[in-house]
């Protein structure tokens, strides 16, 4: 077999060049160049001129974003560099390869052909998230809608005293400091020139670059709004800067920002990071309750309460594990805090138990534990008082078995995908929702990639997967009814989690495990399956308008609990809703079935 025809037949397998006829396949193929690409290799970084889009044709790729912070870890058949490439044709991440690999590249004058000639391809390269333009919401606004219009910067050689003059003529409290190309370097603040200025004696002929905080941390004008909130008030910082493809274009202060609605989310996340003591901390979360009324009250959408939601709870964990150190002193060794379940998907709600784990630098000795030990019990035991409660199956750090070195945690899963018998089922299902919380988290590394390769490739552990998926089914009752709970404290309610979104979220990583696709939280893997070609688009959109309708009505179960003076949960009496709400649920769990038939016949493909 020729290259172009080996291209061709993995292009075949790969959405959306499985849409093509075949002889506009073969042309395509013929366009494209491939790469041995050795492990560590970086294929491009942050502002680099990109040429051409990238696709994974065997190995894996981290993307890193500006700061060097993991954006996603790829594998076959996931295409990379299209966003720099559709702009301006600059990175706006960086790729390296995490393992030896063979990439194939396609110049950017045939994707625009194809993205111009085809739908399929328009609709994959141009794709939009209408759940993240909620104009009246801060935390579904756009950075690009809140920033000033006309940045103000200066050079790196400019003068303190002209700094000075800048800020005061422009009535701003800070200035980026650019390059001749209008690329950040860094931003210098008021604060700045009153603590390394006047505080240490400067002369006022001394430079910006002297002062500055280089290399700030920075957002996109397409993150979200609440983003700027978490990041400014967490760091502690008044002074964001935004880029776009490496250049300066506004500067955010928190003064920007007051008026806007989801201000109290942020809130909880100050106080957070300001709280000294567990029983402080416990006091900022006992007013999630509150939050979650608020913003459902406010129609926002359910991704964006419980990622909200879920950004409150890893405030709480980063703040525990700093407490944790600052008692225990540094560790011996890096270590990584990782979640899995709701907090590991960013699906949190009013209610919340905890999962977590500890991963160790495989450099760590038995004498090293005894410090992990210690800082779990706090960090868990802290959880719990703010009301992230015990496990009640053990899932946590504090259980040796799940603080354990990198080279174990391997090994697990390994042996997981090796034997799939009923535990490893329930293990790996738990473990694939993991995503690193605090600590190194380089530790996580290639592990879930090289996991998710694995797995795919064991047809046995799939289908045990596939089957493990559908313990969970929707509670739907004879002649258009529910099947309700037959006896005990919650008598004719639904539940809303195991039986609602629960179903979905395993048919979710089933779909991810089969296109080797790395997003934990369920919609986002809903919509990566879709445009991986893992299902179909038909069966995507209904299935994830059916989890969008399930999920919103548990928010709004819990929030009118709340509002009634009782602890939210998971359980909803269908009386409570009018016959329209109960028809479009009762419909919401027939598509959830369908799809569970679907994946049960082996026909998760077809969607």
């Amino acid at each position: 077999m020729s290259d172009v025809e080996g291209i061709a037949a993995f292009l075949a397998t790969v959405h959306p060049y499985d849409s093509l006829p075949r002889d506009e396949l073969a042309r395509v193929a013929g366009s494209f160049s491939r790469r041995e690409t050795p492990a560590g290799t970086e294929i491009y970084a942050f502002g680099d001129p990109m040429s051409g889009l990238f696709l994974i044709e065997a190995g894996g790729v981290e993307i890193l974003d500006r700061n060097g912070g993991l954006v996603s870890l790829l594998g076959a058949r996931n295409s990379f560099g299209e966003r720099g490439l559709l702009r301006d044709g600059l990175a706006v991440t960086t790729a390296r390869t995490t393992e030896d690999s063979r990439l194939l590249l396609l110049p950017v004058t045939e994707l625009r052909r194809l993205i111009t000639g085809f739908p399929a391809f328009e609709r994959f390269f141009n794709r939009a998230r209408g759940s993240e333009a909620r104009a009246n919401d801060l935390s579904a606004r756009k950075v690009a809608d809140l920033m000033a219009r006309d940045p103000i910067a200066c050079g790196p050689d400019t003068t303190v005293t002209s700094a000075a003059q800048q800020m005061r003529d422009a009535h701003v409290s800070s200035l980026g400091v650019t390059d001749d190309a209008g690329r950040l370097l860094g931003i210098v603040t008021t604060r700045d020139l009153s603590n390394r200025v006047l505080a240490e004696g400067l002369d006022g002929t001394a430079t910006v670059r002297a002062v500055m905080t280089s290399d700030p941390v920075t957002l996109t004008p397409e993150a979200l709004g609440t983003d700027i909130l978490h990041l400014m008030l967490e760091r502690k910082i008044g002074h964001l800067p935004v880029v776009r493809d490496g250049r300066f274009a506004g500067m955010i202060t928190q003064t920007d920002l007051t008026r806007f609605q989801a201000l109290s989310s942020a809130v909880l996340i100050r106080d957070l990071s300001d709280a000294e003591t567990v029983e402080e901390m416990a006091a900022v979360t006992a007013r999630i309750p509150s939050l979650l009324v608020q913003l459902v009250g406010g129609n926002n959408a359910h991704e964006v309460v419980t990622r909200l939601v879920t950004d409150i709870a890893d405030a709480v964990t980063r703040r525990l594990l700093a407490l944790a150190e600052a008692e225990l002193g540094a560790p011996p060794v890096p270590y990584l805090w990782l979640a899995c379940g709701s907090q590991g998907r960013q699906e949190q709600t009013g209610v919340s138990d905890q999962d977590n784990c500890l991963m160790l630098d495989d450099s760590v000795t038995a004498d090293d534990m005894g410090y992990f030990r210690d800082l779990a019990v706090r960090v868990s035991d802290g959880l719990n008082a703010c009301g992230y409660v015990y496990c009640p199956g053990d899932m946590m750090a504090t259980n040796p078995r799940w603080c354990q070195p990198v080279s174990v945690w391997r090994d697990y899963f390994r042996g997981w995908i090796a034997t799939p018998n009923p535990e490893a089922q329930m293990l790996a299902s738990v473990m694939f929702d993991l995503r690193p919380i605090g600590g190194a988290a380089s530790l996580f590394g290639d592990l879930q990639s090289q996991t998710l390769e694995s797995a795919s490739k064991n047809s046995i552990f799939v289908a045990h997967m596939v089957s493990n998926s559908l313990k969970h089914t929707p509670p739907l009752g004879l002649l258009r009814g529910f099947a309700t709970i037959r006896s005990g404290e919650h008598r004719n309610h639904i539940d809303l989690k195991h039986n609602g979104v629960v179903p979905v979220a395993d048919l979710a990583r089933v779909y991810a495990l089969q296109g080797r696709l790395a997003p934990a939280n369920t919609r986002a893997r809903l919509l990566a399956a879709a445009e991986a070609g893992v299902i179909s688009a038909s069966g995507a959109r209904d299935l994830t308008e059916a989890y969008d309708l399930i999920a919103e009505t548990r928010l709004e179960n819990q929030s009118r609990q709340v509002k009634a003076g009782r602890k939210p949960d998971n359980y909803l009496a269908p009386s409570d809703l009018s016959d329209f709400e109960r028809s479009h649920l009762r419909d919401a769990f027939v598509v959830v079935r369908t799809m569970q038939s679907a994946v049960g016949q082996g026909k998760g493909m077809l969607g």
